[in-house]
């Protein structure tokens, strides 16, 4: 009776209940719809193949159904989804449900016997990968042609066809991704994501471990560098400039009231007393010195002091030596030192090498006083007594200014 104008589907039933040796209904491509809802359909009770493709069946077509059916056709139709609890069909074998509105395969809960399963050309994403537990005695499912979204819970599917020892037909060919759009034409045999990918839990505890591993090697690079020191002396720093201009806010520029600023381990604290001084400070071309001992102003902090010293002084002068290298406020010193070299963008670092430093002395943070050395002149002092006039010439000519 296919391709008729047939529009009831009870009316259709009522018509086989006395037609006792009725054992096959063909009425695809008629008008069909299941439109008697609560009345109850009387099928013939012989009848176990019935075509009901290329129809307007929808979900409700379940719920008027031969109770003996073996071989069910319901090929482009309608359906979204098999309702569970409402068809028992406990003969059926074969279930064609091609060029429907699928979005998952069905369940076999009222289909137990059910062998074959097409749900070719639906709109399946991604397909339970439980399908085979549910239905243990189908040897076939036709699922090629959806749309398939190729992510991680496709993987499941996709080991699924290896376990089914070949019961999906079509495989390969028949199943490829359309979804993501880069993905879209390869075939579901050659996708392939990583355990890291598909994991939460995995991934969660790749990213605690690989941020654990970078805040471990930061913490090490920053001990290994002294980065908190010299965080901490930045900070030092920026806080006493903006102290000094909150005293001093009507000042435009710290003026220059010293040739020199001193900075020197106090065992070294001798020879500056006994010999820098006295031959700069006296005589022809008297330069005035800037020293902790004598002008430090009581009341503010060392590193006060100490930013207050070099900004009034022309240069900076160190005295390096082994005592130098190990003097915590020598480094202090050094470090706003040059600062302020490359601030103001001056030469203003005089090092005068008072002893040999040898350099498995300096610590790691020295790095600043290593990379002057490297690249700066300076003046050693010599032992021999015929020398030392050549070099407090050549000292007073690196600090010579005309002080305001």
């Amino acid at each position: 009776l296919q391709k008729n104008k047939f529009e009831s589907l009870l009316k259709v039933s009522f018509m086989t209940s006395r037609m006792k040796s009725l054992k096959s209904l063909d009425m695809s491509s008629n008008l069909l719809r299941q439109d008697g809802a609560g009345a109850q359909c009387q099928w013939a009770e012989s009848l176990t193949e019935l075509d009901l493709s290329s129809n307007q069946l929808a979900d409700a077509v379940f719920e008027c159904l031969p109770a003996n059916v073996k071989k069910l056709g319901l090929r482009n139709n309608q359906i979204s989804r098999v309702p569970r609890g409402v068809a028992e069909l406990k003969s059926l074998e074969e279930l064609n449900l091609a060029s429907n509105r699928l979005a998952d395969l069905p369940g076999c809960g009222g289909f137990p016997s059910l062998q074959l399963l097409n749900v070719e050309m639906n709109s399946i994403l991604t397909p339970s990968a439980e399908f085979f537990q549910s239905c243990p005695r189908v040897r076939e499912l036709r699922a090629g042609h959806n749309p398939f979204k190729c992510s991680c819970e496709l993987q499941a599917f996709i080991r699924l066809e290896r376990r089914s020892g070949g019961k999906l037909a079509g495989w390969p060919a028949a199943y490829a991704c359309e979804y993501p759009q880069g993905l879209r034409g390869t075939e579901l045999k050659d996708f392939h994501l990583g355990p890291l990918a598909c994991s939460t839990t995995l991934l969660l505890v790749t990213a605690l471990l690989l941020t654990l591993a970078l805040v471990a090697a930061v913490a090490f690079l920053c001990i290994r560098l002294d980065v908190p020191w010299y965080a901490r002396m930045s900070w030092q720093w920026t806080r006493a400039k903006r102290r000094a201009r909150r005293d001093a806010p009507g000042e435009p520029g710290t003026a220059l009231q010293f040739h020199a600023f001193v900075s020197y381990s106090e065992r070294d604290s001798l020879w500056v007393k006994n010999e820098l001084i006295p031959n700069l400070e006296k005589g022809e071309g008297c330069v005035q010195l800037c020293q902790h001992e004598r002008n430090f102003i009581p009341g503010k902090s060392i590193v006060e002091n100490i930013i207050n010293c070099i900004e009034k002084s022309y240069k900076s002068i160190f005295v390096l030596s082994p005592n130098f290298v190990q003097s915590e406020w020598c480094h202090y010193e050094l470090y706003f030192a040059h600062h302020k070299l490359f601030s103001e963008n001056s030469n203003s670092l005089i090092l005068i090498l008072l002893e040999p430093i040898p350099p498995c002395l300096i610590p790691a943070r020295y790095h600043k006083l290593k990379a002057l050395m490297a690249k700066r002149t300076y003046l050693e002092w010599p032992k021999e007594r015929g020398k030392r006039a050549l070099f407090w010439a050549n000292l007073r000519a690196a600090i010579s200014i005309n002080l305001p």
